[in-house]
């Protein structure tokens, strides 16, 4: 299946920025479901029940949510075709701060894990796993962590957009060119640190923040930290997805279009992936970051169809 942008989209940007803002999915209607941690927090998930026997798990991208658009989509073709959807919320991002003083972060594959091991006590028989952009590195990072112990009922993982080198990527995103998007990921992830530390101010401190100006510094002041790790680097390191796919069992996709303004050189392995016996990975020409629009009576866009045909193929 081949990618073409519409021809309104004549940059990266266009195709990143437009479909974010102003795509609308209707009929979708989630039903929210919060289940507990083992560490005694929770995470918020929605759902879209049909009563089948097959499943797919969704993951959102850095700031993201159930709720976005890319999401929604996603949720709205595989619902269409029979499936339950999972479209599950990382801790933090549900509109509510969570319990605990971690968050989120590219590698928290103990919480993918967690709602999968929920998701198995409904009785699915088939479950693929689906992520976009940071979920997509989520995704990739498990089923290569699982890999010839994943559970049998796991079938397939599709990755859109993935930060494969996550330092690379960071500094990618933290260019010039990519100052709209850096500096709304910073500002957020700013707010959302205030926020936790109204209800926590023993545990964790704002001064830094001041000082703070790129996601790096960020990484390096805060996610790595309250995540166990030393610093950003040694995050970036243990949970690039990159590291993890040679031992992936199961069939799967990734899928990162070359003009995609947010991923670094290193996120295009093809070399390295061509002779894999499970991973697919394609290149098209555009699409932006997480964009890959395409206007047809169905109402689907590219990735959704390339997801479809992957799963059910």
């Amino acid at each position: 299946m081949q990618y073409e942008a519409p021809f309104i989209y004549f940059s990266a940007h266009m195709e990143t920025i437009l479909p974010a803002l102003f795509r609308k999915i209707k009929n979708v209607a989630y039903e929210r479901e919060r289940i507990h941690t083992p560490d005694d927090d929770f995470l918020d998930l929605d759902w879209v029940q049909n009563g089948s026997d097959k499943l797919v798990i969704i993951s959102h991208g850095l700031e993201g949510s159930s709720t976005r658009p890319y999401i929604k989509g996603m949720a709205r073709a595989f619902s269409n075709h029979g499936y339950d959807v999972l479209a599950w919320n990382f801790r933090g991002c549900s509109d509510q701060i969570n319990k605990q003083l971690r968050f989120y972060h590219s590698g928290a594959t103990d919480d993918l894990d967690h709602v999968i091991a929920h998701a198995l006590t409904r009785g699915y028989k088939s479950i693929s796993l689906i992520g976009f952009s940071l979920g997509g590195n989520l995704t990739l990072k498990y089923v290569g962590e699982q890999g010839k112990n994943i559970l049998p009922q796991i079938k397939k993982a599709v990755a859109f957009s993935v930060p494969l080198d996550l330092y690379t990527s960071c500094v990618k995103i933290s260019e010039a060119s990519n100052f709209v998007y850096s500096r709304r990921f910073l500002n957020n992830l700013k707010a959302k640190i205030i926020s936790k530390a109204a209800v926590m101010p023993d545990v964790l401190e704002t001064e830094k923040l001041k000082n703070i100006k790129t996601l790096k510094d960020f990484d390096d002041n805060y996610t790595a930290p309250l995540h166990g790790f030393k610093d950003a680097l040694d995050y970036y390191s243990a949970c690039s997805s990159i590291n993890f796919l040679d031992d992936i069992s199961i069939p799967t996709l990734i899928v990162n279009a070359k003009n995609d303004p947010f991923l670094s050189e290193e996120c295009y392995p093809a070399d390295r992936l061509k002779g894999h016996e499970h991973v697919i990975f394609e290149m098209p020409e555009r699409g932006g970051h997480v964009g890959f629009t395409e206007f047809n009576k169905e109402g689907l866009y590219w990735s959704e169809k390339r997801a479809l045909n992957f799963v059910e193929g």
